[in-house]
């Protein structure tokens, strides 16, 4: 990592710390990153689920073709190379059980150039759909002690699933908690999309909260989750799956009609063309 990217990564973890909230959208490859990043955004963050579509694989979930840890962080280390700005990587949940085989994967990712990540307490089992609340925190500390020995600037961020699974804000409060004592940086609580529950988490959450935003097309806005206290936003796979829903009605369109409409808003060429011209000088 070279001096200004550096100077970046400490920033973005620092922007953690500090009062306000910020969104981090979503990017699956290079090219969705560079667009990301020319709309002005300080930082992104991949999403998995973006990475393994484009990759014609299922995202983590239940039932088995997910992408392993290898084809993930090849993808982060081509976007952290790509952009100038900070990468946080979406490590789900670090590609294996044991706290030692996170670790090795937050310290794979810092190699890759990213500068944060997230490790999610969700197992892809559906008769244990959460691993264990003591190993859970475990892999969290694990984590954490690989960046510590690092040395590199790394925002960590502690990922429960509770509500995602169908369990009770209580328990996703306490996963919350005791990941931010194990040395997660911030709080990720997916599932919490109404202002209600959002407020909840950051009245008894201790520390910064994570919400996503863009999986059902919410109506809160940036200034109401600012609000609210929410720290930090991001927006998942919503970017991919709607880019998705463009592919899917013109591949409908032109077999079934035989027309064209789908592409009356596409981007221009040259505007395509000069955006990725400036961003094949870091390459």
């Amino acid at each position: 990592m070279d001096a200004e990217k550096h100077r970046r990564a400490l920033e973005f973890v620092e922007s953690h710390k500090k009062d306000g909230c910020f969104l981090l959208p979503n990017a699956w490859d290079v090219g969705s990153a560079r667009l990301l990043e020319s709309a002005g955004f300080p930082a992104i963050a991949t999403t998995s689920a973006g990475i393994a579509f484009s990759l014609g694989r299922p995202d983590h979930g239940y039932g088995g073709g997910r992408l392993g840890r290898a084809a993930v962080l090849g993808r982060v280390g081509e976007m952290a190379a790509g952009v100038g700005v900070p990468v946080s990587a979406d490590l789900e949940d670090g590609y294996g059980r044991a706290p030692q085989v996170v670790a090795e994967t937050v310290e794979l990712a810092l190699g890759a150039g990213a500068a944060g990540g997230n490790i999610e307490d969700f197992t892809g089992d559906r008769r244990a759909p959460l691993y264990d609340a003591a190993l859970a925190v475990d892999r969290i500390r694990a984590a954490r002690g690989a960046i510590d020995a690092s040395g590199r600037p790394f925002a960590l961020v502690g990922r429960t699933d509770v509500l995602l699974t169908g369990g009770t804000l209580d328990e996703a409060v306490r996963r919350a908690n005791a990941y931010l004592g194990a040395g997660a940086d911030c709080a990720f609580v997916p599932g919490a999309a109404d202002g209600a529950t959002i407020g909840a988490l950051v009245k008894r959450i201790d520390g910064p909260l994570n919400v996503v935003m863009g999986l059902t097309g919410g109506e809160l806005t940036m200034a109401e989750l600012r609000e609210l206290g929410v720290r930090r936003v991001t927006v998942g796979g919503s970017i991919v799956r709607a880019m998705y829903r463009q592919l899917a009605d013109a591949a409908r369109e032109l077999m079934e009609q035989g027309t064209f409409t789908y592409a009356a808003n596409q981007l221009p060429q040259d505007e395509i063309n000069a955006l990725y011209r400036g961003g094949a000088e870091r390459q």
